[in-house]
């Protein structure tokens, strides 16, 4: 299970936030777009005020603006933006996999050797679902530390970010040999060493950034505002 909302009982306003959420994360919905609650509306075959109410709830999570006069809009990221989002990833990922380390068995290393299987087959299948399957092994570290709101804030966080990673890896990126880094993290946990698994899980989610951002450089039209300095060096490895 990757980064994914509970859904509630069922609920209209929740049908519409689960179909809108999975539109922004699946690249239906570009940032920058427009959102009309009629035509969603008659996709999801009810009134408008439900999806008035979704489009709330995501407002109040930063995937959608609300704007007079033009309604709801898919939110954007800058490319700063998208630097600062990875970089308080690697802090509250590597926090979560510190506070992890004291629940790491023979069990728990199984599943992570698993989850990496799981990664490799899907490189060769395809970006989508390697990206599901790269999701799913961050999920389950960071749900090992069993503290929610910790999980809740890296979920968001993941999310703001997926339609660009989605994108990047259908164009540039290589998951059939993006496995490597994973390889890594698991190597730490497995070490027993808490601050050498923290460490290593930083330092993955922030080798993602500038190539990310590179590649947004060469597509300016998937963020918007002040572009930050060149790196020097872009690292050769997989995505975050």
């Amino acid at each position: 299970m990757g980064f994914t909302r509970t859904p509630a009982a069922g609920t209209a306003p929740e049908e519409a936030y689960l179909a809108i959420l999975a539109g922004i994360r699946g690249g239906r919905y570009q940032p920058g777009e427009r959102l009309i609650p009629e035509a969603i509306a008659q996709e999801l075959a009810m009134s408008r005020m439900p999806v008035r109410e979704a489009f709330q709830r995501l407002a109040n999570e930063g995937l959608v603006v609300i704007r007079p006069n033009r309604g709801c809009v898919v939110a954007g990221l800058t490319i700063d933006e998208i630097y600062e989002t990875f970089e308080i990833r690697s802090v509250l990922e590597g926090l979560a996999v510190r506070l992890a380390m004291p629940r790491i068995d023979a069990a728990v290393l199984a599943e992570l050797d698993d989850h990496l299987s799981r990664m490799q087959r899907a490189g060769e299948i395809g970006a989508d679902d390697w990206l599901a399957r790269h999701q799913a092994f961050h999920a389950y570290i960071c749900g090992l530390s069993q503290r929610p709101k910790l999980v809740a804030q890296i979920a968001a966080l993941h999310i703001a970010v997926e339609p660009y990673m989605r994108v990047w890896l259908h164009h540039v990126a290589h998951p059939t040999t993006a496995t490597q880094r994973q390889n890594e993290i698991v190597a730490a946990i497995r070490s027993g060493d808490a601050a050498r698994a923290e460490t290593v899980m930083r330092e993955h989610v922030m080798r993602t950034a500038p190539r990310l951002a590179e590649f947004l450089r060469s597509a300016p039209h998937l963020a918007t505002g002040p572009r930050p300095p060149r790196p020097a060096q872009m690292p050769a490895s997989g995505p975050g």
